[in-house]
């Protein structure tokens, strides 16, 4: 039995596939995450040496481990995203064709974008190790947002940004540029 193409079935009548891709696999740190992961850690080691030292004083275990919820909650938030973020990508596909980008996921958080080219934001590249990176399809005024500081745009699990991306590909440079050429004659 094969397995079926999530993305042929998404193609219009007429329409061209010129690219299609997956997001890299594994765990993707941010850059918040340099600081975030190391910051858990030290606050799990305040949780493990609280702990002792309520058994020491003889409150018992059951006084140590009413801080475990918590230390949970750190760790979910801070770690817990990294593991959600791959199992999502794992399920993702991306597609260029001649006259939309078009992400799809399947699984329980399936979803799929559809942005005809005529309509396509501003694209922008930050470019990852070995020629891999992120394709962004973001409009201006988004990007200047005044509630930016206080309400970011990006989320903690990338892959469930609102903001159409082509995230972590291989190649990232060449399909950059074969976005911005078939939107220029597409338009």
């Amino acid at each position: 039995m094969t397995e079926r193409d999530p993305l042929a079935e998404r193609l219009l009548p007429g329409e061209r596939l010129l690219w299609s891709g997956r997001p890299a696999t594994g765990l993707l740190l941010s850059r918040e995450d340099v600081f975030v992961i190391p910051f858990s850690l030290f606050m799990c080691g305040l949780y493990i040496v609280w702990a002792a030292v309520i058994v020491r004083w003889g409150a018992g275990a059951s006084a140590a481990l009413s801080g475990l919820p918590v230390l949970l909650l750190v760790l979910l938030f801070s770690i817990g995203h990294l593991a959600f973020d791959a199992a999502l990508r794992r399920n993702t596909r991306y597609a260029l064709t001649d006259r939309r980008v078009l992400i799809v996921r399947t699984g329980p958080f399936s979803g799929f974008t559809a942005v005809p080219l005529e309509r396509l934001p501003q694209a922008q590249i930050s470019d990852g190790k070995k020629g891999s990176g992120t394709i962004r399809f973001e409009n201006q005024s988004k990007r200047f947002n005044i509630w930016r500081p206080v309400y970011p745009n990006r989320v903690r699990v990338r892959s469930l940004d609102p903001t159409p991306q082509f995230l972590a590909i291989p190649e990232a440079r060449k399909v950059f540029d074969l976005v911005r050429a078939t939107v220029a004659r597409h338009r």
